[in-house]
């Protein structure tokens, strides 16, 4: 069972949702954080370091030996990585996507590829929990190649069950990540900024074709507008967090909601039963 936590927006809870699903769960799990950009799910799930590998992409590099000068290579890229200005071709390794064309089409067979680091995968250990968590190198733009070598490790995972920590947001990294889960939790604040962020991300997940549903996290901060969203558009509400002071001072200690306020254990373990019943229900009326 695949599980992907999302959200419209960063900042919503998204993996304070993540980590105490893990920490609450009781079984061997796979957690993947692919929020490249800024992974933070090691903060809260200790663990031993097991490995480091590095991230790569393919990118062009060019034989002087072999090269004419053609402009066949930079006329068939469609991401302007390569320029060619006097004769000679000029790759910008951070602007190719690795589609190979430049190679494939140039006449004189002058472009060979060669790996390109853009960041970095670790895998840690924790009880009974392996957590893989990709980070993007400063600088780099291409976010998707690791978000690729952080979900590899659920192809093959002895884990049954595997939590997915999804890129906030909407765009290609949110959708790449989440679109081979069984389930999506969208979490979303009970305010303005949050509905409008919920309704894209909704839009997205309808688009894709993937169950899902929502869990409100600060439930009370707010008015009743996301509620009132989500009945009209026939969406379950998984679970709902409250706004709890002593929520947000446990998380900014890094420390596991549930294991300092045990009240909220209940919570997270229903929020896994209701998990396991959706995915489990044929026809679910929000796909």
């Amino acid at each position: 069972m695949r599980i992907a936590i999302a959200s419209g927006k960063g900042g919503t809870g998204k993996t304070f949702v993540t980590v105490n699903l893990a920490r609450s769960f009781g079984n061997p799990l796979l957690v993947l954080d692919c929020d490249v950009e800024e992974p933070n799910s090691n903060l809260f799930i200790h663990g031993d370091l097991i490995s480091e590998r590095r991230s790569t992409v393919l990118v062009p590099r060019v034989d002087e030996s072999l090269c004419e000068g053609s402009k066949v290579c930079s006329e068939v890229c469609e991401f302007n990585a390569i320029a060619v200005i006097g004769g000679k071709p000029l790759i910008f390794e951070d602007l190719c996507h690795s589609c190979g064309a430049c190679a494939m089409f140039c006449p004189n067979g002058a472009i060979g590829e060669i790996e390109h680091k853009i960041g970095k995968v670790t895998v840690r250990t924790s009880d009974n929990i392996r957590l893989v968590e990709g980070m993007l190198d400063v600088g780099k733009a291409l976010a998707v190649p690791v978000i690729r070598d952080v979900k590899h490790f659920a192809d093959d995972a002895k884990e049954e069950h595997v939590l997915i920590d999804s890129p906030p947001g909407t765009s290609c990294p949110m959708v790449w990540t989440v679109g081979d889960a069984d389930l999506v939790i969208l979490v979303a604040e009970p305010t303005s900024f949050g509905l409008h962020d919920l309704e894209l991300a909704v839009e997205t997940v309808r688009e894709i074709g993937i169950q899902f549903g929502v869990v409100i996290n600060k439930d009370g901060l707010g008015d009743d507008r996301l509620e009132r969203y989500c009945e009209k558009e026939g969406i379950e509400i998984l679970a709902r967090i409250p706004h709890d002071r002593r929520i947000a001072e446990v998380y900014a200690k890094g420390e596991q909601v549930i294991d300092v306020l045990p009240q909220y254990h209940e919570l997270f373990t229903n929020l896994w039963n209701t998990i396991t019943r959706k995915v489990h229900t044929v026809g679910g009326s929000d796909v």
